[in-house]
C-alpha cells in the first residue's frame, strides 16, 4: 500500500513539473494562449495539440518537436521562431507571419497556411501534402525536397523560392506568381489540363524554358 501511494506521489509530482506556466500561458495540450506575448520561449517538445495561440507573439520561441496538432495559431507572429521537426497537421496557420522561420522536416499535412507571409522561411524536407497555401507570400521560401503532393499554391508569391526536389504532384498553381523560383528535380505531374495560369518566369534548368503566362510542358516529369 505504501509503495502505490509512493508511486501515485512520484507521478503526481512529475506532471506537475511537465505542466509548467509561461508569462501565464499553461503549456500543456488544448491549453488558452491567445493574445499572449511568449517571445522567445523555450517550447521544445511540448505537448500543445489543440492550443489555442490566436494572435499570439511567438517570435525567436524554440518550438523543435512541439506538438501542434491541430492547433490554432491564426494570425500569430512565428517571425524567426524554430519549428524544426514540429508536428503540425491540421493546424490553422491563416495570415500568421512565419518570416524567416526554421521549419525544415515539420510536419504540416492539411495544414491551413492562406495568406500566411513566409518570406525566407525554410521548410526543407517538410511534410506538407494538401496543406492550403493560397496566397501566401512563399518570397525566398525554401521547399527543398519537400513534400508538397496536393497542395494549393495558387495565387501565392513564389519570387526566388527554392523548390528543388520538391513532390509537387496534383498541386494547384493557379494565378501564382513563378519569377525567380527554381523547380530543378521537382516533380509536377499530375497538373490538371488546361495548365494554370501563372504570372511571371521561373527557373527549371538553363536548356528548359519556361513560358512567362502559361506553364510549360517541359515542367512537367
Amino acid at each position: 500500500m505504501n509503495r502505490q501511494i509512493i508511486l501515485l506521489t512520484a507521478v503526481f509530482a512529475m506532471n506537475s513539473a511537465l505542466a509548467k506556466e509561461i508569462n501565464g500561458c499553461e503549456i500543456r495540450s488544448g491549453t488558452l494562449c491567445a493574445e499572449m506575448n511568449l517571445q522567445g520561449a523555450n517550447l521544445q517538445k511540448a505537448d500543445l495539440a489543440r492550443a489555442n495561440f490566436l494572435q499570439s507573439d511567438l517570435s525567436g520561441a524554440n518550438l523543435q518537436g512541439a506538438q501542434l496538432l491541430n492547433a490554432n495559431l491564426h494570425l500569430a507572429n512565428l517571425n524567426g521562431a524554430d519549428l524544426k521537426g514540429a508536428m503540425l497537421d491540421e493546424a490553422d496557420l491563416e495570415n500568421t507571419t512565419m518570416v524567416d522561420a526554421k521549419a525544415s522536416q515539420a510536419h504540416l499535412r492539411g495544414a491551413r497556411l492562406k495568406s500566411a507571409d513566409l518570406t525566407r522561411a525554410d521548410f526543407t524536407g517538410a511534410q506538407l501534402q494538401g496543406a492550403d497555401l493560397s496566397g501566401a507570400n512563399l518570397t525566398a521560401a525554401r521547399f527543398r525536397d519537400s513534400q508538397l503532393q496536393r497542395a494549393d499554391l495558387s495565387g501565392t508569391v513564389m519570387r526566388d523560392a527554392d523548390f528543388r526536389g520538391a513532390n509537387m504532384k496534383g498541386v494547384k498553381l493557379d494565378n501564382a506568381t513563378l519569377a525567380g523560383a527554381d523547380f530543378r528535380g521537382a516533380v509536377l505531374d499530375g497538373l490538371p489540363n488546361p495548365w494554370p495560369t501563372i504570372t511571371g518566369g521561373c527557373q527549371v534548368a538553363p536548356a528548359r524554358p519556361c513560358f512567362l503566362t502559361r506553364l510549360s510542358k517541359n515542367l512537367i516529369r
